[in-house]
């Protein structure tokens, strides 16, 4: 299992709770500071954690992202 967190920058006020309707979000909550929400996923794969960025990125007012990979 390979674990990721994607930082949300996004003036939308209920960010987090779109964020948790992406698939293999596992959690996700509102952020002060440079980012607006966080989005916690777990994938079998790395090259999965892409394609949540892309679909997150999509999603309507998200201005930017950034994704940290859990290193073990």
């Amino acid at each position: 299992m390979v674990r990721a967190i994607i930082l949300v920058k996004s003036p939308k006020k209920l960010i987090a709770a779109r964020l948790r309707k992406v698939s293999h979000v596992r959690d996700s909550f509102p952020t002060s500071g440079q980012f607006d929400a966080v989005a916690i996923i777990e994938v079998a794969e790395l090259g999965t954690i892409k394609d949540i960025a892309t679909q997150i990125q999509k999603i309507s007012g998200v201005e930017r992202t950034e994704t940290m990979v859990e290193v073990q």
